[in-house]
């Protein structure tokens, strides 16, 4: 008996799978809808630990054994043809219409094929939490993550049972106390406030044989780190069974049972709509990471949801049957594998830019593609060669003698010749590729050419490099890189303080005599060290300008912290911060608009306010500095500062 068919559809695990791509699909369309949406791939590693366990343990069962090689053969047939599709569809847009991102999406392409794009990702340090840069494969980590649980599972599963026998109650405790030690490592290896930023380094990576690694992502996107939901998924596959209940006949467990699925539905809603970011802006360090999210909130996502699983597999609950079992949620959950696929990159080819969130009407219109495009997959790629039947159609068409046959033959290998050049195409220009910096990455590397660290080179802080973990365990300061002006100690007279918005500017800035310290990524805080510094050795001019905030939030007793070495400079001019991706862009203008009224010797460059009017002065991620705006930009500092 084959395994698949030895149990029943179950509706509701459809359902809930519904409801998982649609929280990940609206916090990837705007992060402000829903912030805990990313929180919905927890879910379907919940569902497929549960489900594929369950499918490992009746197949032991029926047939005292477990075949390997059919389980990998059903998944690839499951899993490989959409997402090939995916990245056939992608290179070739690639090719066609954004060809200088041809060569830096090379590796992505790979790593996605052979299923290890979460541990490329960790391993090249490309941020999975970074808003700017066109990244149409950043969502397949997760995929990697599921693959590598299906490759190890079945041996896992088998070599248990061979063991400790089928006691249900033993290997469903031994699982749970798996999941619950996963959530324990996650929290002792988080650093709060982890996650690469420049203060602090040590704190925020790790060592991944001899190379430094962000804490953060490793935990995110690892395999170990978020094995919690799997395992606590696969604890509940021994302990609750569709078989266990009669479909016939309601017994008295059901309201016991639908009671626990409505607390998880009530657990589960609270914390996608609480839940915060992945990583959070902070006072003092950049961007961090979400404390409460490493901290035990995976394991909150892992215990709700299988209390609605619980539920969802139970014949004679309302939540299985008239809520997750309704026809919507059903073909939306039949369908949402292709859904997670293909929304992103469309999303992605729109938008340019992962950051910047959509509204409504642009949503409804991309959701809208991604479900035509979804649908066509699932019914002409991915359901014929699940069932066998492009198998089946090829051979019939190989093998026919007739002549009407013969003709239709050699019209469909003509037209699939046709159809294979663009994609071949394609993949040549996409092995060819040279790497190229998109537009602001270009910008920010051109500007880096007029900045100056003005630090001494003992202090860590200003470091452009990172601190990375040596072989031995024990971190190993890198020096700073050299700056390309360099100062021989005399006073600066104008000295503007900025972050990477800045530093798009920089040769515009220097040519008109001033001299730039920017740096990307940098915290808001660090304007304080360079300014302390400075009045220490005398150097601070008549003139400084601050534009930080971009990477973090502002508090008022850093502000006034600022501004005690700056007590005897003549003109300090604080500019405004346009980030509208982050909620700290309106509270640090706030404190920022509030200085003039504390200090008299302070001035505000309202440059939100210009930016906001003026989008063409920005890049498409409606933060970094276009040519036109690095010009805009340079006058209005001029103004503010009289030149």
């Amino acid at each position: 008996m084959n395994r698949q068919q030895s149990l029943r559809y179950l509706p509701g695990l459809d359902g809930l799978r519904a409801v998982a791509v649609i929280a990940v699909i609206l916090y990837h369309a705007n992060k402000n809808w829903v912030s805990g949406g990313f929180l919905g791939v927890e879910v379907f590693f919940v569902i497929s630990g549960y489900l594929i366990t369950m499918l490992l343990i009746n197949e032991s069962q029926e047939n005292g054994k477990i075949n390997f090689k059919a389980f990998w053969i059903r998944r690839a047939r499951r899993l490989l043809p959409a997402l090939w599709t995916l990245l056939i569809g992608v290179t070739t847009y690639c090719a066609l219409f954004e060809r200088d991102t041809l060569g830096s999406l090379r590796g992505d392409v790979v790593a996605a094929f052979v299923y290890g794009f979460n541990w490329f990702q960790i391993w090249v340090g490309t941020s999975y939490f970074s808003a700017f840069g066109f990244v149409p494969l950043r969502h397949l980590w997760s995929l990697a993550v599921e693959e590598q649980f299906y490759l190890v599972w079945p041996i896992l599963i088998a070599v248990v049972l061979k063991i400790f026998g089928r006691r249900p109650l033993l290997l469903g405790t031994l699982f749970f106390s798996a999941s619950i030690a996963v959530s324990i490592y996650v929290a002792k290896t988080f650093e709060p406030g982890a996650s690469g930023s420049v203060l602090e380094t040590p704190d925020h990576y790790i060592a991944l044989f001899g190379h430094a690694v962000s804490k953060v992502d490793f935990l995110f996107l690892g395999t170990l780190g978020r094995s919690g939901g799997l395992l606590i998924g696969s604890a509940l596959a021994f302990w609750w069974k569709p078989s266990m209940f009669n479909n016939d006949h309601p017994t008295s467990e059901r309201h016991i049972v639908s009671a626990v699925g409505w607390l998880g539905v009530l657990g589960l809603g609270a914390i996608l709509w609480n839940f915060h970011d992945v990583v959070e802006g902070g006072v003092d360090g950049g961007t961090s990471g979400y404390a409460l999210l490493f901290q035990g909130g995976f394991l909150l996502v892992g215990l709700a949801s299988i209390a609605i699983i619980a539920a969802a597999v139970h014949p004679h609950t309302l939540l299985a049957t008239r809520v997750l079992g309704n026809p919507v949620f059903v073909y939306i959950g039949q369908r949402s594998y292709g859904l997670y696929l293909f929304h992103w990159p469309i999303f992605q080819f729109y938008r340019q830019f992962a950051g910047r969130g959509l509204n409504a009407v642009e949503f409804v219109l991309l959701f809208t593609l991604a479900l035509v495009v979804t649908e066509v997959s699932y019914r002409f790629i991915e359901m014929p060669v699940r069932s066998g039947g492009l198998r089946e159609a090829w051979n019939k068409l190989r093998h026919s003698r007739l002549e009407s046959d013969r003709e239709k033959r050699q019209s469909i290998f003509a037209i699939g010749i046709v159809i294979a050049v663009v994609p071949i195409f394609a993949l040549v220009s996409l092995a060819t590729a040279q790497v190229k910096l998109d537009d602001i990455g270009q910008s920010l590397t051109d500007g880096e050419n007029g900045v100056v660290n003005v630090l001494t080179s003992t202090t860590l802080a200003i470091s452009t490099d990172t601190t990375v973990p040596g072989t031995t365990g024990v971190v190993d300061t890198v020096a700073p890189s050299p700056a390309t002006t360099t100062l021989d100690g005399q006073v600066i007279e104008i000295i503007a303080i900025g972050d990477s918005v800045m530093l798009g500017a920089a040769n515009v800035l220097t040519e008109r005599g001033i001299t730039v310290d920017a740096l990307k990524s940098r915290p808001f805080r660090q304007a304080l060290e360079i300014c302390n510094y400075l009045k220490s050795v005398n150097r601070l001019g008549e003139i400084v300008i601050i534009h930080l905030g971009t990477n973090n939030a502002i508090d008022e007793k850093t502000l006034d912290e600022i501004m005690v070495p700056l007590a005897d400079v003549d003109t300090v001019v604080f500019v405004t911060n346009h980030v509208p991706t982050r909620k700290w862009q309106n509270s640090n203008n706030v404190l920022l608009m509030a200085m003039p009224v504390k200090y008299g010797n302070v001035k505000i460059l309202d440059w939100h306010a210009i930016a906001k009017a003026h989008p063409e002065y920005l890049y498409g991620d409606k933060i970094h500095l276009n040519p036109t705006g690095q010009a805009v930009y340079a006058d209005l500092i001029m103004q503010a500062i009289g030149k």
